[in-house]
């Protein structure tokens, strides 16, 4: 596998449904925005919606699911082990978790410390795993929360933990609806995912 010439730092971009968090980021390296180029986009789901914007887009992309190895008996540390030989051949400066469905252990993570970071909808601390977004409005009815949030960190073994990158808060409106309260998650996941790549890149310059 060969991959594309280019100046600017490589990210390789994993997601598991419709990408919008990559779009975010296509299109600030599009605009000049952001100062590095997306190489390969990763999915652990076929009918991704994010890898038919990558290939729109022109950019590579690898279909790799981990029942195959669920199936023999080969685990995940052999699924994460195999996927990262994989991404290593496009030499990414960043791997940029972008809706990415599946923990990453260390057998992915050693193999690039410090340069793997992940985006969650909530706050350092609060709501780990999946439906953050969901389980956030039901506890602000509940009156347990004002306000949620999304966050990006380098990815740990651990769920949704490790050192802060960036963070926004969104609050909670007292007439919001789940899918309007989402809608504004959703616009400050965009705009957080851009800003932590240029910090997390601008890390690795310093």
């Amino acid at each position: 596998m060969t991959t594309p010439p280019t100046t600017r730092p490589r990210l390789a971009v994993f997601v598991s449904g419709s990408g919008t968090n990559l779009q975010a980021l296509l299109d600030a390296t599009a605009s000049g925005g952001l100062d590095a180029s997306v190489v390969l986009v990763v999915s652990n789901r076929k009918h991704a919606f994010g890898l038919v914007r990558a290939e729109q887009a022109g950019i590579a992309t690898l279909y790799f699911p981990i029942k195959p190895y669920l199936e023999t008996g080969r685990g995940r540390e052999a699924y994460d082990a195999d996927l990262a030989e994989r991404v290593s051949a496009w030499q990414p400066d960043l791997v940029v978790l972008a809706g990415w469905m599946h923990i990453l252990s260390r057998a992915f993570l050693d193999r690039f410390p410090n340069r793997v970071i992940n985006l969650h909808p909530a706050l350092p601390g609060t709501l780990p795993g999946t439906n953050a977004i969901a389980r956030a409005y039901e506890a602000y009815q509940r009156g347990e929360m004002s306000d949620s949030g999304c966050m990006v960190h380098y990815a740990v073994p651990e769920v949704d933990a490790g050192p802060v990158v960036a963070q926004t808060v969104v609050p909670i409106e007292p007439g919001d609806t789940l899918e309007s309260f989402e809608a504004r998650m959703h616009a400050a996941e965009h705009r957080l995912i851009v800003e932590a790549v240029r910090v997390a890149l601008a890390h690795r310059r310093g």
